[in-house]
């Protein structure tokens, strides 16, 4: 599935089981921080740009989904973002949820554009080769099961922010998630925060 699906939806979870904005923060990105392994498609798209040759996508087709995709990232992600809770214990258990969250989305919706082209899950990468988990019946990642989940997933983040009065947004600045949040109540036929305090 894509980042922004992951990161609707690991906020989703982290809304309803954390009663601050930090530790909200924490266990959404790691339902997010997985695809990092992803980022070899950088120096794919950058060296064939300067070679002149065509892209292979040697890193990317490497490393995604083997370096960030198992225990040892979900252990490591998971106790360092901890450290910086405010509830550990519960943030620690909640983010290993959102990483794993992310791995079975990665497991079920995560196919190329060929039906061979299936991504595995190589759960204990990079210390281990195996286990090595394939679904065969892996849906596409642009296919309309990813995004008939994106389209739920993110209309319930809006009702949620209504409800709540923030948002995902939060999670990359406080004050985008203000004016977001705004515009949202504003659409809903309520009031902002900064009218409501308003003389």
């Amino acid at each position: 599935m894509s980042p922004l699906t992951h990161l609707v939806g690991s906020w989703l979870v982290a809304t309803a089981t954390t009663n601050n904005p930090r530790d909200r923060k924490l266990v959404t990105w790691a339902g997010v921080v997985p695809d990092i392994d992803g980022l070899g498609v950088i120096p794919d798209v950058v060296g064939s740009w300067i070679s002149g040759q065509a892209c292979t996508y040697h890193y990317y087709q490497t490393y995604h989904h083997v370096l960030m995709h198992g225990w040892p990232a979900a252990l490591v992600v998971s106790i360092l973002f901890a450290l910086y809770a405010q509830q550990r214990q519960r943030v620690l258990l909640l983010c290993l949820l959102t990483f794993h969250l992310h791995l079975l989305c990665d497991y079920f919706g995560s196919r190329g554009p060929e039906i061979c082209d299936l991504w595995p899950i190589c759960y204990s990468e990079p210390l281990f080769r195996h286990p090595i988990w394939f679904c065969k019946y892996q849906w596409k990642l642009d296919g309309w099961q990813n995004q008939t989940i994106f389209i739920a997933l993110f209309f319930t983040s809006l009702w949620v922010a209504v409800k709540r009065g923030y948002s995902f947004v939060e999670v990359f600045s406080s004050r985008l998630d203000a004016t977001f949040v705004g515009v949202l109540l504003k659409w809903h036929g309520h009031p902002s925060r900064h009218e409501k305090i308003s003389p």
